[in-house]
């Protein structure tokens, strides 16, 4: 099972309480977990990814294992050990302001 923690206002949205556990088939990928995460809690599609191409929103980040994935290709495979389970895939919502 792969370990979601999603920022308080799509937790609210999703109507869930901490953190998702999702089934991802191999391979485990950012891509794959949006996608099972969107297929889940079809409420937070378009919220993460833009309806039409998919791209990660602006103010949106995604880390895992202490490392920033937001920029990583979509199809790269994450860590192991989100995949395996210990550690959780992480998205964020980025501040903004001055």
């Amino acid at each position: 099972m792969i370990r979601v923690m999603l920022p308080t206002h799509l937790r609210t949205l999703a109507c869930v309480d901490g953190e998702v556990q999702l089934g991802v088939e191999a391979p485990v990928t950012q891509r794959a977990v949006l996608d099972a995460l969107e297929a889940r809690y079809p409420m937070l599609r378009g919220t993460i990814r833009d309806h039409v191409t998919a791209q990660r929103r602006p103010f949106l980040r995604f880390f895992a294992c202490a490392r920033d994935l937001t920029h990583e290709p979509p199809d790269a495979p994450l860590p192991a050990a989100v995949a395996a389970g210990a550690e959780p895939f992480l998205v964020i919502g980025a501040i903004a302001g001055g």
